[in-house]
């Protein structure tokens, strides 16, 4: 028997949640479709607070919020890895980064790790992916998607030797034929200038565009598409860059935490280079999420047209909807931008998903989950077999209202191995920027990160949301510590990671 095998059997028998992790009201209804379709919406570096459902009810998305009125709410969920490649691969594989090998940006994903149409596996259904891929030959069809439209030509340099490098984007044709011109070298738009552009000629336009298409000629069709926006990822500019008045912004409640020593190294020197990068001060911050909260509402608008496309051609009552992102942002929180980093604002996500045929009401679900449990739940709603090599669980039998164990959240972070001397300031600090870090959560609220050549962290998320006390020091949490270790060992058991926790360089 697998080790994964035990691991789910294990999961399978373990203690019974509380009640509390869903409102009462879940009206499930008894018919499922043997074919549902499913519209994947995802965006790049939406932290979870940018919605009315998971608490901003300043910044404007009414059709995301509609949406929400009709979904399941998971209110606590994470990536598996807080940077791109790495947290796709998850998404796409239901696999850890260390299993599938993208344990960085990239990294093109292999032929032989199959993404989800292949573990599907049902020729029935047409599949199409439209956006940002970032998995490897960016432009370019590939792992069992038969349509393919593509934003993207910031990776040429990493296409294989087999790829055409000259091969522009579908975006780039687009512009083309709308008379701009590239303005980088290697006939390339870049990101500043797309940004640039009129809302109508702007990435989530054209986004919106080729889905509406693509519904219409496939309404007869059971199918699978896929739709990736680059927004709200910098350059944090667009053409909403004054829809929020910048005095109306709250500057996050952590925003101010200094990060004592204790905290690790690698996370100073990232609030440094944000504040010398963004500008001091709370209203050059302000400014910043303001242009962020923009790009959320620019892809909001887009979103609804295709959802209100889904409606119009009758689709939506047979068509799972799931909107989720691929990793958060800090903006301003810890004075820090981007992600990369094991605070929650990086680490969560927001993540929601609307089965018609099961409910139509909005159901919260209050546990903590990972995006690497949205594969093997999609092969359970679409009436297929969940690959034994899987290494999340379906949350569909929760969905349906059954109970099932609350598990422990894994995250990774993987840097270079570092074999240096650990003596100069210089040999301390470059140790710590190449540091892995492997994080577990517990479903009682308690975070632990072990860092391998960087200060560690603990916190308490129950009583220390905003992650400002780090416990890691304090002797009174070591029986914890030493707890959530063990958990941490466990996974890493099961999983075949195999990053070495034994050899901390700093307490």
């Amino acid at each position: 028997m697998s080790e994964k095998i035990t691991r789910r059997k294990f999961i399978s028998t373990g203690s019974v949640i509380s009640a509390g992790m869903m409102t009462p009201g879940c009206h499930i209804l008894e018919l499922f479709p043997k074919k549902p379709n499913l519209l994947f919406i995802w965006t790049d570096e939406q932290r979870a607070d940018t919605m009315a459902v998971y608490g901003n009810n300043k910044i404007k998305t009414p059709n995301l919020n509609r949406l929400a009125e009709q979904s399941f709410i998971f209110q606590k969920a994470y990536v598996t890895q807080p940077v791109s490649t790495p947290s796709r691969s998850s998404v796409m594989t239901g696999l850890y980064p260390h299993t599938s090998g993208l344990t960085a940006n990239n990294i093109p994903l292999p032929e032989e790790v199959l993404c989800f149409p292949e573990l599907l596996n049902d020729p029935g259904y047409k599949t199409a992916y439209m956006g940002k891929w970032h998995l490897g030959d960016e432009v370019f069809a590939q792992h069992g998607f038969e349509t393919w439209v593509s934003i993207e030509d910031n990776y040429i340099q990493y296409y294989s030797g087999k790829r055409d490098k000259n091969t522009r984007s579908d975006y780039h044709h687009w512009l083309v034929e709308k008379g701009y011109k590239p303005d980088r070298e290697n006939n390339i738009f870049s990101r500043d200038f797309a940004v640039s552009l009129p809302l109508e000629h702007c990435k989530p336009k054209f986004l919106e565009e080729q889905a509406c298409d693509y519904l219409e000629k496939n309404k007869d069709h059971p199918f699978i598409l896929y739709v990736n926006f680059l927004e709200p990822h910098m350059p944090f500019s667009g053409p909403f860059n004054d829809l929020y008045n910048p005095g109306n912004i709250d500057i996050p409640g952590n925003f101010n935490d200094p990060l004592e020593e204790n905290e690790p190294l690698r996370y100073r020197n990232k609030r440094e280079e944000c504040i010398r990068k963004y500008g001091p001060g709370e209203q050059q911050f302000r400014e910043l999420i303001s242009r962020y909260w923009g790009l959320v509402s620019q892809v909001d608008l887009s979103i609804g047209v295709i959802l209100d496309k889904l409606e119009k051609l009758g689709l939506a009552d047979n068509t799972i909807v799931v909107f989720t992102s691929d990793h958060g942002d800090m903006m301003g929180s810890h004075q820090m931008v981007e992600k990369s980093v094991m605070f929650e604002e990086s680490v969560s996500i927001p993540f929601m998903m609307r089965i018609p045929f099961m409910t139509k009401k909005q159901t919260i679900i209050k546990r903590h989950v990972s995006q690497i449990d949205i594969v093997p739940t999609l092969l359970e709603l679409m009436n297929k077999k969940i690959p034994v090599n899987l290494e999340g669980r379906s949350l569909a039998p929760l969905l349906k209202g059954h109970f099932i164990p609350e598990d422990f959240i894994f995250i990774e972070w993987n840097g270079k191995p570092y074999n240096g001397r650990f003596v100069t300031e210089e040999e301390i600090k470059q140790a710590a920027e190449q540091s892995s870090v492997r994080t577990v959560i517990s479903p009682d609220g308690w975070k632990l990160c072990l860092h391998d050549t960087d200060h560690s962290q603990l916190f308490n998320l129950n009583e220390d949301p905003l992650e400002t006390t780090n416990l890691f020091t304090d002797n009174a949490y070591q029986e914890k510590i030493d707890f959530l270790t063990g958990k941490i060992k466990e996974w890493q058991k099961l999983t075949n990671d195999q990053f070495r926790l034994n050899n901390f360089i700093i307490k």
